[in-house]
């Protein structure tokens, strides 16, 4: 096939159709009539000799060719774009850029004090912002740049999207000193696990201590609670609250205890004296990735932060 014969904006409304999968939304963002989108898939699938999508109540499901052809596709337009809006070089000593960042409370808690730290030496102009990615379209906002990087685990962030492992995360359990599972746990303390860890505690042990639960749908967190009920772990749930910024204050004065990060628990054990043990069930660990749009992938101000951020954080 050769290129000359193949209108280029045909394979803008292609990526646009495998993305969003409806012809009315597809128009409405390219700021044309659905006729026209119809007309240029009519023209694709001719070029291709194939249906590329197929009608269905679920919108326009995409064929096997159209599926090996998304990729490549998706290059190809990101390439021409960082060739029609190239940027001058980013100079973080000397940029006023503002970035946002999207985020859990949790993960506020173990970045910003290291990033903002490394961003006063570094790029003393450039200011951050977070976002929770369940109070927003997540993958609509980074799309359109509102957002500029997002931090967790987001499986739902695939196509369109690059990612970079930054580390993996394991859950144990915590809470106050002298609590009853602080005195089980001693029992059976390893003199090298220090004065903040201690080994475990019993399945049994867990499921009959009162529990503060952090409701938390839609990220890493929430897919560890519900691992737990799949795992029919009988949970005595005290207290639910939408967040981890108060946690460790009721842990340090409650009989409550937590399901949480170990990076979480080592934070809460050097600032609140707070104890963790291994989880007595056996949690998956969780990866925490670093997300980007595939649209700013060659930004020069995105490549920047985004390889501060791996610097800083990556194990």
């Amino acid at each position: 096939m050769d290129l000359h014969a193949v209108d280029l904006n045909l394979l803008v409304v292609f990526h646009h159709l495998y993305n969003a999968r409806r012809v009315s939304r597809v128009a409405e963002t390219l700021g044309v009539t659905q006729p026209a989108v119809s007309n240029a898939l009519a023209r694709l699938r001719k070029v291709f000799n194939d249906e590329l999508f197929i009608r269905t109540s679920r919108g326009m499901l995409p064929t096997p060719m159209a599926i090996e052809l998304a990729e490549p596709v998706a290059a190809a337009l990101d390439a021409l774009h960082g060739v029609f809006n190239r940027e001058l070089a980013f100079d973080p000593a000397t940029s006023q850029r503002a970035f946002e960042i999207a985020m859990t409370d949790i993960g506020e808690v173990h970045f910003l004090p290291k990033l903002m730290h490394a961003l006063g030496e570094r790029a003393p102009g450039i200011t951050i912002s977070t976002v929770r990615n369940t109070a927003i379209n997540l993958r609509e906002a980074m799309a359109s740049g509102q957002v500029d990087l997002a931090v967790g685990h987001l499986p739902d962030l695939t196509a369109e999207f690059f990612q970079r492992r930054l580390f993996r995360q394991k859950y144990v359990c915590m809470f106050r000193p002298g609590h009853p599972l602080d005195r089980a746990a001693r029992a059976t303390r390893s003199a090298k696990s220090g004065p903040s860890k201690a080994t475990s505690v019993t399945r049994e042990d867990f499921e009959r201590s009162e529990q503060v639960m952090v409701v938390a749908a839609g990220t890493g967190h929430g897919q560890v609670d519900e691992f737990m009920a799949r795992a029919h772990v009988q949970r005595n749930i005290r207290l639910r609250v939408p967040h981890f910024v108060a946690l460790a204050d009721i842990l340090h004065a409650t009989d409550l205890i937590a399901t949480v990060t170990e990076k979480f628990a080592q934070r809460s054990a050097q600032h609140f004296g707070l104890r963790y043990v291994d989880h007595p069930i056996d949690i998956p660990d969780v990866q925490i990735n670093l997300f980007w749009h595939a649209r700013y992938h060659r930004e020069p101000g995105s490549q920047w932060i985004r390889s501060l951020l791996f610097d800083l954080f990556s194990e």
